[in-house]
């Protein structure tokens, strides 16, 4: 294959990255899920979502940063990749200030809505009003993650998350069962631990790469970042639409029991894990499709779309056989509870489905980054999220939580054909 050494560069220190990604909800899961009822399995899922649904509609700091960075750098640009560097940099401190200041109104206006028993809105409330501490750093962490994928370097941000995840489980077993603080060890934790990572970032851009303070006049000149923000505009509600559909699935399982909500939990362990894998490949698209953007390379880029999908379609037959064979035996490494895990392998079947559903979102999603096509992103998320809600309510009264499963895998498949549609219609953009 004429880009797999290419590809393989950049994909396999981000899925050694992405697949430890998972781990940070990992943990967490697992701490609570042994310190011995359902609820702490339960409050870990409503602060997570609640942390998913905050900070994914800022993800356009990395993906905006990474299309945008990788043309810069194709077109031989330096100096373009040291002002987009500042530029998002600068914006990500902002906005996880922001975060932080109006932490306790958005907490409490996304607790509300999630539904869940006063048990689990407790003990969420204390996760989140810790963790949000780290909102910064993750600002940032998107910011630098972006900008070294367009850089061609995906090893740095790499390293980042092995120092985030091995700072979380040190700290999460010292916090939890050294000193006893149960969801509040696990909160702290994991805000600690992503403060570790992304200093670490920090130096590395600094010292690797030579950055220095810019002319800052020059990083907001009006016309390019106006540019920067119009790009992420699409990447903001594109985002926002994959949001409702995560905070709507938590939503639905709290709705039905605590017991259905923790092995909802559980099962999208599964979803991160495979998410995470394939995104290694997507950001490989990322980094190479904006490459040849800004080279002008048509040929290169149909090429690369070509092996990224066979890639994809490999990986998501292994990871579908695997889940069937052993995703039981995992879900129960990871909760105590015999009733929770029972009930979680009733529904197994539809998050073994999920790579085979999803995959192909996933690698376009890369591929439109690189390009910038952030309005077909947009749109074909729109399309896929009313498939979603169409489904679940249309379903919910005669199959339950089964509707709910069948609504996220449809939702995922529609995504991708979507995105599929647009791309046999993509014209090369000239650079």
């Amino acid at each position: 294959m004429k880009h797999s050494r290419e590809i393989l560069a950049i994909a396999l220190p981000a899925i050694v990255s992405n697949i430890t990604t998972p781990v940070l909800g990992l943990v967490d899961v697992a701490v609570t899920g042994h310190i011995g009822a359902a609820v702490y399995i339960g409050a870990i899922a409503v602060g997570g979502t609640m942390f998913n649904m905050l900070y994914w509609l800022f993800n356009f700091l990395r993906m905006g940063t990474s299309g945008l960075t990788a043309q810069a750098y194709g077109a031989d640009d330096g100096n373009r990749c040291t002002l987009l560097f500042w530029r998002s940099v600068t914006v990500a401190v902002i906005i996880g200030a922001c975060i932080l200041a109006l932490s306790q109104l958005i907490g409490g206006v996304i607790l509300r809505f999630m539904d869940a028993d006063n048990a689990t809105q407790s003990l969420a409330a204390t996760y989140f009003n810790i963790c949000v501490i780290g909102a910064p750093a993750v600002m940032l962490s998107y910011a630098l993650s972006g900008w070294f994928i367009g850089m061609q370097d995906s090893r740095t941000p790499m390293w980042m998350a092995l120092l985030t995840n091995v700072a979380n489980i040190v700290a999460s077993i010292t916090l939890v069962f050294g000193f006893g603080l149960k969801i509040e060890g696990v909160a702290a934790a994991t805000c600690l631990a992503q403060w570790l990572g992304v200093l670490l970032g920090l130096v590395i851009a600094i010292k690797r790469y030579r950055i220095r303070r810019p002319d800052f006049r020059i990083v907001f000149e009006r016309g390019p970042l106006a540019a920067f923000f119009r790009i992420n505009t699409d990447i903001f509600f594109r985002t926002a639409c994959l949001v409702a559909v995560t905070l709507w699935f938590t939503h639905a399982g709290a709705s039905q029991s605590v017991d259905i909500l923790a092995a909802n939990a559980l099962l999208l362990q599964l979803f991160m894990l495979f998410s995470f894998f394939i995104d290694g490949f997507a950001f490989a698209g990322e980094a190479l499709a904006g490459k040849y953007h800004g080279r002008g390379s048509q040929t290169s880029l149909r090429t690369l779309v070509n092996e990224l999908m066979r890639i994809g379609l490999y990986f998501a037959i292994i990871f579908t056989a695997l889940y069937i064979l052993g995703g039981e035996w995992f879900m129960a490494m990871l909760a105590e509870d015999k009733n929770v895990v029972s009930i979680a392998a009733a529904y197994l079947p539809w998050a073994a489905a999920v790579p085979l559903c999803g995959f192909a979102a996933f690698i376009f999603d890369g591929i439109f980054v690189g390009l910038t096509r952030t309005r077909d992103m947009l749109s074909s998320m729109a399309v896929a999220m009313l498939t979603f809600f169409c489904i679940y309510f249309a379903l919910k009264s005669a199959l339950g939580n089964n509707a709910l499963w069948l609504a996220f895998c449809s939702y995922l498949a529609v995504r991708g054909l979507a995105e599929y549609m647009f791309y046999r219609r993509l014209k090369m953009p000239k650079a």
